[in-house]
Parts: structure tokens; sequence; C-alpha cells
């Protein structure tokens, strides 16, 4: 007795690909998590990276602080108080610059032309990067501050946590600049790091963060009047001051939130154009 059986038919792999959940669109808020999810999971698994990262700011800290109490013949408290906000800053100013020398490595690797094809939105790939700069930034302020206490830095909570916020905005902007900066060099190591050296150091004597510039020459206030830092550094020392009435703390907010937009429009615009 013959059976009689249905012909199957093989699923075609469009039909394969349309059902597998991996390739479904996802939406934009859950892509940019997914992305910040695995670009900190090297933090977590090496978080001695994060503290080996603070050597050099606890350096200016104890080096250029009992340089700055001899100049200006005031107490230990007092400069840290002027000094330590300027350590934040740059503990921002490090740790976000950089950051787009781990893209350009990825970029030499493949790494990165692998995720590109994933079914993930080309924007949150740049979001969720310069997210998780905030993460280790968060961290190494809280540890400068910390470490200041004990000598006689008075700690102001709300303003610690104020601060930290205007930091971690102006550390999104400026780290999407620095994927910006590598999308665009690609394969030219020494180019990266030539604009970077070259804008980095400036930036930040230029900003008043180590030495008061109100005694300088006439060029460089003028030169750090168009200094984004120099209103970050202004607005951080009058917020971990606890002096939230401050005017300077607007302009700190607004150069963050510029740094911030600049930084992800082009990021954005960068990452969608990457191949």
């Amino acid at each position: 007795m013959n059976t009689l059986t249905r012909p199957t038919t093989a699923p075609t792999p469009a039909r394969d690909a349309r059902s597998a959940p991996s390739a479904r669109p996802t939406g934009f808020v859950h892509d940019t998590a997914a992305v910040f999810v695995r670009e900190t999971r090297p933090l977590i698994r090496d978080p001695f990276s994060v503290v080996f990262s603070l050597v050099q700011p606890l350096v200016f800290l104890g080096l250029f602080g009992p340089l700055l109490v001899g100049a200006a013949g005031g107490d230990v408290a007092s400069t840290l108080q002027w000094f330590v906000p300027g350590i934040l800053v740059m503990v921002a100013l490090f740790g976000t610059a950089s950051t787009g020398a781990n893209l350009l490595f990825e970029m030499q690797t493949g790494s990165h032309e692998r995720t590109l094809v994933a079914p993930l939105s080309r924007g949150a790939l740049l979001v969720g990067r310069a997210l998780k700069d905030v993460v280790p930034l968060v961290i190494q302020g809280t540890i400068v501050v910390l470490v200041a206490v004990p000598f006689g830095f008075r700690l102001d909570v709300p303003g610690l946590v104020a601060g930290l916020l205007v930091l971690a905005v102006f550390g999104v902007g400026l780290g999407a600049l620095s994927y910006t900066l590598a999308l665009a060099c690609r394969n030219r190591d020494w180019m990266f790091w030539m604009v970077h050296q070259t804008l980095l150091f400036p930036l930040m004597i230029l900003s008043g963060m180590l030495l008061p510039l109100e005694d300088g020459p006439a060029w460089m206030q003028v030169a750090a009047a168009v200094n984004p830092l120099s209103y970050l550094v202004d607005a951080e020392r009058a917020l971990l001051a606890g002096e939230f009435g401050d005017p300077s703390i607007v302009g700190g907010v607004i150069a963050a939130v510029v740094t911030c937009a600049i930084g992800l429009v082009l990021g954005v615009r960068s990452m969608r154009r990457a191949r």
C-alpha cells in the first residue's frame, strides 16, 4: 500500500532571514543600550584600567598643588578648592578625547566592519559608544575628589553630582568628536594622534585649569575667552563649591551642551557614511 506523503518545501533564505530574531530591526533606544552594554563589558572585566588612567591626573594634583600653594601664598584647603575642579575637567578631557583610538583599532582589525552589517542603527553605534565614556569619567572624578578631601578639600555633595553631570554631557560630545576623527583618519594612526596632540594641550593650558590666566598676556586671555573648556572650568569651580547662583555655571552648561550637540551630529553623520 502506497502512502502518500506531502511534499515539503525548504524555507527560503529570505524567509529565514525575516524569521530570525537577530535580523529583526530594533528601536534606537534598544540598539543604543545594546552597544552601551557591549562597550562597557571590558571596563567591568578589567576595572584596573580605569584606576590606572587616574595616574596622570593624580600626579598633576600632587605636584602642581603644592606649587600653587607656594606661589599664591594661601593655604592648602583654598588652593585645592580652586585646583580640584580643574583636575576633574582634565579627567574628562584626557579620558574622552582619546577614545577614538579604540574605534581606529577596530577598523584596522576588521571588527568595526562586522558591527556595521549588524541589524543595529548606525546612530546607535555612535551614541552607545559615547555614552560608555561617561562611566569611567564619573568613577574617576569621584575618586579624585575623595582623594582630595583628607587634605582639606570641602566636599559639597549636590555640587559634585551637578558637576559630574555637566562633565558627562561634555564628555559625550568630546567622545563623539574623537570617534568622528577616527572615522575620518581610518588607517592613518599618525593623523589621529597629530590632531589629538595638537589640540589637546593648547586647550588644556588656555582653559586655566592648571594655572590662573588673569595675569597672562592679552592674547592668552583672548584665546581663553573662545575656549569652551575655560567656561567649563569656571562652572565646575562654582558647582563644587556649592555656589549654585554663580553666573559662570550658565556658561559652563552652555559650553557642555553645545559640545555635546556638535559632537553627536557630526559623529552620527560620519557613522552613517562609514563603509
